[in-house]
């Protein structure tokens, strides 16, 4: 069997070892080595890669932005900054119709924007606003589905750790990416809020209502997010402006919101350490994840599968909007099975070469920029797609009570917002490109 024949067929593969419920990252490292063994015949080649991917993937200063914006995350979550996002966006938002889960909507903005873990911030902000949900007669799984959705706006307002991945894999500029996705992440966020107002006036029961907050409490909670403010215009800012690094950014981020949980008196050397830990545990998940891709992708380029497929799609004469529909499509049902990292990972090294050969009518930087948004939000959509959506199981263990199949009807309300957002993005790219020119 060729290298090419070895390379498709190792697709097929790799996905019954996922439905096997392999882990992600395993799986594409097995595929890998075990492709490029069968591909030369031997074992020196795979052992050769081995040695230098783990070597190169472990020690990359790019990739250590990555720990950073996990432990700022973790930091922010010990200040009270999520609850102080959500009491803010409350005093203002609550008493409308479908008020509370706006609230929680645009404190997931908030808390995406110094936490950068869409998993994360799903988790983060369900502890502090499912019971106030509860509390004013919201449904389960109204309740839930906001909380999944909301969680989203953290892997696409920046900073974020996909965006970086994505910028690595495609050697684009972090910081144009996260120029990019700022204006998307707001549309997310919008989009969402007339979503809950859409259901609410379609399923009346599913929320309850609030008395009016005095506007000296309003002004009074918007005051206290002034961190959340600070740390995100000191990190996206300082980078846009090119006064540090992206990964520098990171590490001065995750300072600042150590140095302020610090003086709230909110970060103790138990959670310290708890915090560490935890950052240690997912680094180390995510690093694996990418050599396992890196191991894959160096086998598949050995059987030259992208330069194949590239030249194939080429030479069928597809226009360029037909094969971006196409890999949008692709991303929205296999986002229903995998998660965004993973897919990432697997698909970007195979299809940006195919997109890259396209004539979008842009510049060859700005194709690359506005493609891994679109990318980004397809993606994201998986993250709250029945069956497999991952931030549907982590709102199911944060809330035991609420039937999981509840939460599907109600999450099905906000992929089509997403659906309609990427239609949006796709029709006009300036959208996402405004901050560029």
């Amino acid at each position: 069997m060729s290298p090419l024949e070895l390379g498709f067929w190792s697709f097929p593969v790799l996905l019954i070892l996922i439905f096997l419920r392999a882990p992600i990252g395993l799986a594409m490292f097995l595929c890998g080595i075990g492709g490029l063994y069968f591909s030369t015949g031997g074992s020196a080649m795979f052992m050769a890669k081995l040695k230098s991917e783990t070597y190169s993937t472990f020690s990359s200063y790019s990739l250590t932005i990555i720990p950073m914006f996990l432990l700022m995350g973790q930091f922010a979550t010990a200040s009270g900054m999520s609850t102080a996002l959500f009491k803010a966006a409350e005093s203002w938002l609550g008493h409308r119709r479908g008020g509370v889960a706006m609230a929680a909507v645009g404190a997931c903005a908030g808390f995406g924007a110094i936490c950068g873990s869409s998993l994360a911030t799903a988790a983060t902000m369900s502890k502090v606003a499912l019971p106030e949900l509860r509390r004013y007669g919201y449904s389960g799984g109204f309740s839930t589905a906001t909380l999944a959705a909301g969680g989203t706006l953290g892997i696409l307002i920046p900073p974020s750790v996909i965006l970086v991945i994505y910028a690595i894999l495609t050697e684009q500029n972090i910081a144009k990416l996260f120029a990019a996705a700022f204006i998307p992440g707001l549309l997310a966020a919008a989009g969402y809020m007339i979503t809950i107002s859409l259901y609410v006036r379609r399923n009346p029961d599913a929320a309850g209502t609030r008395e009016p907050v005095p506007y000296a409490e309003r002004f009074s909670a918007l005051i206290n997010v002034w961190p959340v403010l600070l740390v995100f215009g000191l990190v996206v800012g300082g980078i846009y402006l090119g006064w540090f690094t992206p990964t520098e950014g990171a590490a001065v981020g995750a300072a600042g919101t150590g140095a302020i949980a610090l003086a709230r008196k909110a970060l103790s050397w138990s959670f310290l350490k708890e915090s560490i830990i935890a950052t240690a545990q997912n680094t180390a998940m995510i690093f694996f994840i990418i050599l396992g891709a890196a191991l894959y992708n160096g086998f598949l380029a050995l059987s030259q599968v992208p330069q194949e497929l590239s030249a194939w799609v080429v030479g069928q004469g597809f226009s360029a909007w037909t094969v971006l529909t196409l890999i949008l499509l692709f991303y929205l049902v296999f986002g229903c099975l995998m998660d965004s990292l993973s897919m990432i990972l697997l698909t970007i090294p195979i299809f940006f070469p195919v997109v890259s050969q396209l004539d979008f009518g842009m510049s060859p930087e700005h194709m690359a920029i506005w493609f891994g948004i679109l990318v980004l939000i397809v993606v994201e959509v998986g993250l709250i797609t029945p069956p497999v959506g991952m931030n549907l199981f982590i709102i199911n263990v944060m809330d035991r009570e609420t039937p999981i199949s509840e939460t599907y009807k109600a999450v099905l309300w906000f992929v089509t917002s997403d659906i309609v957002r990427v239609v949006l993005l796709v029709l006009f790219p300036s959208i996402t490109l405004f901050l560029l020119y």
